[in-house]
């Protein structure tokens, strides 16, 4: 994470496109279903899939006793933290972000925020430097992209202008060209 380029707009900043297993930062972010479990379809393509299976069966188990002890599934906007395991990544955010079934309602968008915040506050108060987001909602929960990243944007800039005490770096990390373009042009 400290060699990857910050925006020339806020230097707290990175847009980082490749695979978020792969960052060495102190938190990434999983876009999760709402049991934590991670996902139930084998090689699917999400966030959820590759981050579980990078990190190892031990994070399975973490978040099944978590999930235990919390006796409920998880709910949309919040967020839970757990160790890296088999990632560069010290920690795990898992948050889970709203699905879109029909049109776009403020509440979806809300939602979105509240993931971003969550995972935010629980990094501050973990005392973490550096966080990297996945484009949380936009996969497989078809939240649209540009509103999904201004939302991102958007949350992260003011919590760190108005709430943090330890993160120095944030990384907008994309893995579709279209993200990467929307997430420039927002950044500038």
């Amino acid at each position: 994470v400290k060699d990857l380029p910050a925006c020339a707009s806020d230097q707290r900043l990175i847009l980082w496109q490749g695979d978020i297993t792969r960052l060495n930062a102190d938190a990434i972010v999983n876009a999760a279903n709402s049991p934590l479990l991670g996902c139930f379809y084998p090689c699917h393509g999400c966030i959820d899939n590759a981050l579980h299976s990078a990190a190892g069966l031990q994070l399975r188990d973490e978040c099944n006793r978590i999930m235990e002890a919390q006796g409920h599934e998880e709910p949309t906007g919040r967020a839970k933290l757990t160790s890296g395991y088999n990632l560069p990544a010290k920690y795990v955010l898992h948050t889970v972000g709203p699905m879109i079934y029909g049109e776009l309602t403020r509440n979806d968008c809300e939602s979105l925020a509240s993931c971003y915040r969550s995972c935010l506050e629980l990094a501050d108060e973990k005392e973490l430097k550096s966080v990297a987001f996945c484009c949380i909602s936009t996969g497989e929960f078809h939240f649209p992209n540009r509103k999904a990243a201004e939302i991102a944007v958007d949350t992260v800039k003011d919590y760190l202008d108005s709430h943090n005490i330890h993160i120095q770096k944030v990384i907008f990390n994309v893995f579709k060209d279209i993200d990467k373009e929307i997430y420039t042009e927002l950044l500038r």
